[in-house]
Parts: C-alpha cells; sequence; structure tokens
C-alpha cells in the first residue's frame, strides 16, 4: 500500500484490536457505497455492507492482514482485507476499479462520516431498512 501518511494529515481506521490500520489522507473524499448483496451480509455479519472508497494513493494500510478473494456477479475479483487476530474486515479491493480502495466505514468509528452516496443490491435488501428517500438505488450494481 502507500508510504505511512503524516498523521496531522489523516483520518484513521481500525481494526477491533487495533493490529490492523488504514491511514486515510484528510482531504481524500470518499465514495461510499451500502451494499445489501447476501456476500456482503456474510462479510460483515450484518444486514449489509458499507465501504467508502479513496484513491489507493491516499491510503496506507499497516499490520498483518488476511485476505479473501470471490468472484462478482459480472465476473470481476473483489478482495477483502481483515485481521486474523479479530476477524473484522478493514479494507476491499475491487478488480473492477483499479486504482481505489475501500476501507469499511464502521473501521473509522466516527459517527460524523458521511453518508453514503448510494446503496446497491436492493434485491437483497432486509425490508425493515430504512434508507433516506433522496439516496440513489439500484436492484443490483451500480449500473443496474
Amino acid at each position: 500500500m502507500a508510504d505511512p501518511l503524516p498523521r496531522s494529515e489523516t483520518r484513521e481506521a481500525r481494526c477491533l484490536c487495533g493490529a490492523l490500520r488504514a491511514e486515510v489522507a484528510a482531504n481524500a473524499q470518499p465514495m461510499t457505497v451500502l451494499c445489501h448483496c447476501r456476500d456482503c451480509q456474510r462479510r460483515s455479519g450484518s444486514a449489509f455492507g458499507i465501504t467508502a472508497y479513496f484513491p489507493q494513493e491516499s491510503v496506507s494500510i499497516s499490520g498483518e492482514a488476511r485476505e479473501f478473494t470471490r468472484p462478482t456477479d459480472e465476473g470481476n475479483i473483489f478482495t477483502t482485507g481483515f485481521c486474523p487476530q479479530c476477524g473484522s474486515t478493514l479494507y476491499a479491493r475491487p478488480s473492477k476499479y483499479p486504482g481505489i480502495l475501500g476501507v469499511t466505514v464502521g473501521t473509522f468509528a466516527d459517527p460524523e462520516f458521511p453518508r453514503p452516496a448510494r446503496s446497491v443490491y436492493e434485491q437483497s435488501k432486509h425490508d425493515w431498512i430504512g434508507l433516506p428517500e433522496d439516496m440513489p438505488r439500484h436492484p443490483r450494481g451500480r449500473d443496474s
């Protein structure tokens, strides 16, 4: 990943035990996606996954990570990195968009983090989840 960034110019994400961390340049604007696909549900242990994507050069990962790579329904590859100690997923790398790296929003532990730009895979969204009316929604990926 990228070289470490100066601390005063970053925001930090970390796994539950703190062994795996991401530093993101403070001026990097996230493209945050709320995903309801069954793979994200299983990966996160929640009803959805939420990931903020940044230019790869604005993210620096430190600590030991294990990766899990899976195919997407569009025939691409989606790789997630998680802490081998506590199991928290910290980052995601979609082959469809080289040059970007996702950081799972929960690992920032920041209630002020910007809301998602869109909701995807709503075909498998739980009925009890309510989202803002003005949020763009897609039955599958954003191209659907």
